[in-house]
């Protein structure tokens, strides 16, 4: 009998909560069929032939290039296994690839397509010098913002599960939510600077509010999974956590990781580093050969086009880089994998015990 009655509570509330959904898409109805007006007309637009479609194809493009950025970023900082390091593998190499052309080419025009496939310098370059910071930001600023923008987004799952079990009162199966709770139950007691640095993180985007969790996101910090779960726990609105974050990782943050990757790699600065490489007792001439002819076989290959017939030797400083990108994304699906086993472990084990106290 009790079983029934459970049976019919749940589905009288699983019907109300269906009534519910239906009742709030009535009220908002406007929206949808303008929503869906809206998706027609695209639909439509894509589809039909004139002279619009040369329009079309550029915004696929872009949003295509967009979208490969924004989930590099999501990749980046959503917390899946180790996490994987796309700044270091991709993002970083590109924006090095256009300094070293842009210096080499003194423009960023250049020729699209290849580019972004394949850099090769325009036809018109410019005069020595012409070159300036400010053009190659520009340059890469729509793949840096939006990979920052996907680094934002990769940061709401622990806002959402510290904010779901602030609200129900439930306990997470979430080691970072648990440790959350330790520390905030040890505040006073906290001896070792791990502990000092998290509660200091939490105690400025606690009391500071939108501009504390704006510096947090503003400058690497490792431990910024920690102001999302701080955000989440103390209920603090949506939007002042998601804009801060924002504007802190894809306008900010990214535009200092910008600059030092611009910086690092403009032409002078490679050519010093090249040259003390060489300068390192014994093994210097050896080490910066591979360097100078890697060099070299960009510049070769800057100016010349796609379909010229010049033979692309592979250097072994490319081959390893290669190498070490596929090395890191299947390291980084087997800590997948792993973090996926621990966490069934640990829910066997509690079902287990729980099974086992109930004996």
């Amino acid at each position: 009998m009790d079983h029934k009655v459970k049976i019919i509570s749940l589905t009288s509330s699983k019907h109300s909560g269906e009534t519910h959904a239906v009742i709030q898409l009535w009220h908002r109805r406007s929206i949808l069929v303008s929503f869906l007006l809206m998706l027609a007309v695209l639909t439509a637009m894509y589809y039909a032939e004139g002279r619009h479609q040369q329009y079309v194809r550029y915004m696929e493009k872009k949003f295509f290039w967009c979208a490969y950025w924004v989930g590099l970023g999501i990749l980046s900082s959503v917390g899946l296994g180790t996490g994987l390091h796309t700044f270091l593998l991709y993002l970083g190499p590109h924006i090095a690839s256009v300094t070293l052309a842009a210096y080499e080419c003194n423009s960023v025009n250049f020729p699209e397509p290849p580019y972004p496939d394949q850099i090769i310098c325009p036809d018109e370059e410019g005069s020595d010098g012409s070159i300036s910071l400010w053009a190659i930001i520009s340059k890469v600023r729509l793949e840096a913002c939006m990979w920052g923008a996907g680094t934002a987004i990769g940061e709401l799952p622990p806002y959402f599960m510290a904010r779901a079990a602030r609200l129900s009162g439930a306990e997470p199966d979430d080691e970072e939510y648990q440790e959350f709770e330790e520390m905030l139950e040890h505040a006073e007691t906290a001896q070792d600077f791990a502990s000092r640095a998290k509660l200091a993180v939490q105690n400025l985007v606690q009391k500071v509010g939108f501009f504390g969790i704006l510096a947090c996101a503003s400058i690497p910090n490792p431990l910024f999974d920690l102001a999302g779960i701080t955000c989440g726990h103390f209920l603090v609105p949506f939007w002042t956590f998601f804009g801060a974050t924002l504007i802190g990782k894809a306008v900010i943050k990214m535009h200092i990781q910008k600059l030092f990757v611009i910086i690092t790699f403009s032409k002078h600065i490679v050519e010093q580093m090249v040259s003390l490489i060489g300068a390192i007792p014994s093994i210097g001439p050896s080490l910066q050969k591979p360097f100078q002819e890697y060099l070299e076989a960009q510049r070769i290959k800057l100016h010349h086009k796609p379909d010229s017939g010049v033979p692309q030797g592979e250097n072994w400083l490319s081959w390893m880089f290669e190498k070490l990108v596929i090395v890191m994304v299947c390291y980084f699906i087997l800590s997948i994998i792993n973090s996926m086993a621990q966490s069934y472990a640990k829910r066997l084990q509690q079902k287990m015990y729980s099974e086992e106290k109930t004996k």
